[in-house]
């Protein structure tokens, strides 16, 4: 799988699964002629300073030429900042485990991966994990400041400061109703029509009734319908609206929107649109290989239909199914925090600036040698070459993606376009605010084992919502539901007055 398929089907994966993020590889470089260019903010450390080794732990498969790529790594840094780095890659199955245990007992580390969906950022950063980085970041991280739009800072901020540093990629979260073109132009469907759940319908009746080995739409049991919320926890009932002006806390469950949208879905179950066992389905990928579905719904970036094409080898194309949203979530995908051990902060800062402000630093790391491989297309753009396997990184994960190298076959604005889609989001209701759960612990695990039972068949259309609606509130209720919402509407009342929203 090429490094762009493989971050980009990480982005994928981290939406769907904490409804996140991450995001694809490539990007405008400077050209090698430039490296030696001082990046912005990162300064030479007095020669007489003894150099300082900073260990860095992050997410990924380890990599069979990391050494030989940290090696040249070092002669830059050593050079830029008089500071070398330790590079050790976790893989993503172990990551949050093994660095709970690490930072537990006090392992030696300097800077660390974090996000919302491994080694979780909110909860590491209030259980003590890591360093407050707010002067840190006015002292040595005026480069990230310039590179980064404000609602990364801001969206990340947990009890008003600032302790890791995300990654500048995509900063909106937004779904889009996704097609497969060839059925699409076989019956002259138009794309146009598809504007809700419920505008669906003629189009998916036509590929049931004409295409008998199609699935008219492709669906897992993760599946949720879109709804105008933005959820306190994700895939928990607890919600505002988006359009707010009270902040009102709601059991989504109780509102006609959940109503109206879980009454379409058990329509189009019971209409076969739906696989029958859509509740026990955890992938499609069998279906996108074959080309056998018509539609699904995806959350989406910037030219990702191009993505979503090259992927799976035939035309893919979209349209919004909602606004592009700035949640929690979305700000925290991917993000460098530094350790409350480190021993070397402001020397953690001096790279983490350089990381994400200096095109051949943060594309060596990313992309490994030129030459070794990959090979310049022209300046800005890079293709593998068979050592590339060797060194075969998660983009998404690194730090800046807007100065990476693009890959073969990007389109040359692909990062003005991703800068316009950054510009187009909408701020959430409750960008900035992080629930502080501990008061609620035991209602929260009740809440989640009552709400196994049934969100998956309530969602995916398995059982009649007229049914199970009822049953569904009364056991969360009875779990503990009423307790955590008026906490949540506690905390959030006294982040509003905090923060004059």
């Amino acid at each position: 799988m090429s490094k762009k398929r493989k971050s980009f089907s990480m982005l994928l994966a981290s939406l769907v699964a904490l409804t996140l993020i991450v995001s694809a590889c490539g990007g405008g470089s400077k050209s090698e002629g430039d490296k030696t260019g001082n990046a912005a903010g990162s300064g030479n450390s007095a020669k007489a300073e003894k150099p300082v080794e900073l260990i860095w732990y992050t997410i990924g498969a380890p990599q069979k030429d990391l050494d030989r790529v940290v090696e040249e790594v070092n002669k830059y840094t050593l050079e830029k900042i008089n500071a070398t780095i330790d590079m050790k890659m976790i893989d993503f199955g172990d990551y949050t485990q093994k660095m709970q245990v690490m930072a537990a007992s006090g392992e030696p580390m300097d800077i660390m991966f974090t996000s919302s969906w491994a080694f979780d950022y909110v909860q590491n950063a209030r259980k003590g994990a890591f360093m407050e980085l707010d002067e840190l970041l006015e002292k040595h991280g005026q480069g990230i400041k310039e590179a980064l739009d404000p609602a990364f800072l801001e969206g990340s901020k947990v009890d008003g400061h600032n302790y890791a540093i995300p990654a500048n990629k995509e900063l909106p979260a937004q779904e889009v109703w996704r097609f497969n073109k060839e059925l699409l132009d076989k019956y002259n469907l138009d794309l146009s029509q598809a504007t809700t759940m419920e505008s669906l319908e003629p189009m998916l009746k036509t590929i049931k009734e004409k295409e008998p080995g199609i699935t008219p739409y492709a669906m897992v049991k993760d599946f949720m319908p879109v709804m105008p919320f933005d959820y306190v926890i994700e895939k928990m009932p607890m919600a505002v609206y988006l359009d707010t002006k009270d902040y009102k806390v709601v059991n989504m469950l109780e509102t006609p929107e959940a109503k109206s949208a879980l009454e379409t879905v058990r329509k189009y179950y019971k209409a076969g649109y739906i696989s029958p066992e859509v509740a026990t389905t955890t992938s499609v990928e069998d279906l996108y290989k074959s080309g056998k579905w018509f539609m699904d719904r995806a959350s989406t970036q910037p030219l990702a239909d191009n993505l979503w094409s090259a992927s799976y080898g035939y035309p893919v194309v979209s349209t919004p199914a909602g606004k592009p949203y700035i949640f929690n979530w979305s700000v925290m995908g991917s993000m460098q925090a530094i350790s409350a051990n480190s021993e070397h902060p402001e020397k953690a800062m001096e790279f983490l600036n350089l990381l994400n402000t200096d095109p051949y630093l943060r594309n060596l790391i990313d992309s490994g040698i030129e030459g070794v491989h990959y090979e310049k297309v022209n300046d800005t753009m890079i293709k593998n070459l068979p050592e590339g396997k060797n060194y075969d990184m998660p983009t998404f994960s690194l730090g800046n993606i807007m100065i990476t190298y693009l890959n073969e076959g990007d389109s040359d604005n692909k990062w003005e376009e991703f800068k316009k889609f950054n510009a187009s989001g909408i701020n959430a209701p409750l960008l900035g605010f992080n629930f502080d759960t501990s008061a609620v612990t035991n209602e929260i695990a009740a809440v989640q084992n009552a709400k196994e039972e049934f969100w998956s068949s309530l969602m995916t259309g398995t059982v009649d919502p007229d049914e199970y609606l009822p049953k569904a509130n009364e056991k969360l209720k009875a779990a503990g539901l009423d307790k955590i919402i008026a906490e949540a509407q506690k905390q959030i009342d006294e982040w509003r007055a905090a923060n004059n929203k």
